[in-house]
């Protein structure tokens, strides 16, 4: 798992998750406990087999691992561990651009992270960070918005083609506006690459003030 977020690859926890509950309603203390480390460990998502695929309880599987994954992710701890086994810099642009613009976030108190990505790498770049702060990426691609969506901490929406930075900028505002995440007068922090429509040019970020 570590070694995933080291270089932004999406990283899947399964097999075995909850074997019992093929059998049985209830799953066992030590399932349980392997779900939580997983979470707790930093994985982008755990996935269960045989639990839905053949077993008697694929609902209540599906339940008991969305409730135990959610209780782990609102324990007071869990942020400070995912610092704690944060991952260090590296020494490209985009993953300077990522680190530092989670360090924005959270000093400000951002309501949002927003990246316009073409290809979704920029916004595997900030999430490997674990912020607190949701990352909204404004995919211009439904493919790569599709498979952003198994990424830890993203929330991808379908934008479209754009040509310009200012453009760009008060589109992304609009699509996570749009989905939710942010209204009049929050804080967020953009990132994107300037030129505008070019994947792995990541190289700008702004703090902006939602005006309307």
């Amino acid at each position: 798992i570590q070694k995933c977020r080291r270089v932004g690859k999406p990283v899947i926890t399964a097999t075995q998750m909850l074997d019992s509950m093929i059998r049985n309603p209830h799953p066992t203390r030590a399932e349980v406990s392997d779900v939580a480390n997983a979470v707790l460990d930093g994985t982008d998502a755990v996935m269960l087999s045989g639990e839905t695929a053949s077993g008697k309880y694929p609902v209540e599987s599906v339940s008991t691992m969305a409730r135990v994954v959610a209780r782990t992710e609102t324990a007071g701890h869990f942020t400070d561990i995912q610092v704690q086994r944060g991952v260090s810099a590296s020494v490209t642009t985009t993953d300077a651009i990522g680190y530092a613009t989670v360090q924005i976030a959270t000093e400000l108190r951002a309501a949002a992270i927003i990246t316009s990505t073409k290809s979704g790498w920029t916004a595997r770049m900030i999430a490997k960070h674990r912020p607190k702060t949701p990352i909204v990426a404004v995919a211009t691609d439904e493919q790569t918005a599709r498979i952003l969506n198994l990424v830890w901490g993203v929330y991808p929406v379908q934008g479209h083609d754009i040509t310009t930075t200012d453009e760009m900028i008060t589109t992304a505002v609009e699509k996570a506006q749009e989905a939710g995440f942010v209204r009049k007068g929050d804080t967020v922090v953009i990132t994107a690459g300037v030129p505008v429509g070019m994947s792995g040019t990541t190289n700008l970020i702004k703090v902006h003030e939602v005006a309307e």
